[in-house]
């Protein structure tokens, strides 16, 4: 009797944990397919110089993120009808969406560290089609004009490549758009050239942003933990009941 009324109290004690859990739960869903579709976003206005593994993680933390709302549902559901079953899917869920966000937060966190090399051949494979028809232009132009930066390491990288046209470089890698007012055009000597490369203002923006997606992933799995404790405490008190009777 005694033993019943200990587990009883203890059930409720968990049952209301993981109600409270479930609400955090259901707001770092919202969380996290919030932060994966910002960056992901963010990520498509380079994506000639992305290769896959820079949208495949925000891609994982949105997934992540649509899944916890189908874990939270079996816990609402399984503490409510308190039922073994369903808590225990729920504890099982909990073990798969906590190995994702700490998978997520590993591979943001290799991708900052390997940036630059993932970057470099993208961006000089991105210059050869420069000219052709396809977006490599507008990105090329857009990076050039937000980041004040010319080229990949410098401005010779265009020259390098397009020795036909002489000296003259795309219009972005001057600070004002000569051109549209009769000027000169943009040229290696320009006295408004940009100089620096973009390789290394790209290198930090990805980088960054990786090391978001990275933090953030394992910091929720780590706070996640916690949930994970009670949930299996609960069912295992569960169990202890339903074989008492």
């Amino acid at each position: 009797m005694e033993l019943d009324m200990g587990l009883k109290g203890i059930s409720v004690v968990m049952k209301y944990l993981i109600f409270i859990f479930n609400l955090l739960f259901v707001i770092v869903g919202i969380i996290l397919i919030s932060v994966g579709g910002v960056i992901k976003a963010e990520y498509a206005n380079y994506v000639w110089f992305l290769d896959n593994r820079f949208f495949s993680v925000p891609a994982l933390l949105i997934a992540t993120g649509v899944i916890i709302f189908v874990v939270a549902f079996f816990g609402c559901c399984g503490v409510v009808k308190e039922n073994y079953c369903m808590v225990l899917t729920f504890s099982l869920l909990l073990i798969v969406i906590f190995i994702l966000e700490l998978s997520a937060g590993i591979a943001g966190y290799v991708l900052r560290d390997n940036a630059e090399q993932f970057l470099v051949g993208k961006l000089y494979a991105s210059m050869d089609h420069y000219n052709a028809t396809g977006g490599s232009s507008v990105v090329w132009d857009n990076t050039q004009r937000l980041f004040g930066c010319c080229g990949v390491v410098n401005a010779s990288d265009w020259s390098d490549r397009y020795k036909q046209q002489g000296e003259r470089l795309p219009v972005s890698c001057c600070h004002l758009v000569v051109q549209q007012w009769g000027g000169d055009p943009c040229t290696v000597r320009s006295g408004n050239l940009n100089e620096p490369g973009c390789l290394g203002a790209l290198k930090v923006f990805v980088a960054g942003h990786a090391a978001t997606l990275g933090g953030i992933g394992i910091g929720i799995a780590v706070i996640q933990l916690l949930g994970l404790v009670f949930a299996c405490s609960l069912t295992k008190n569960f169990r202890k009941r339903d074989v008492s009777v």
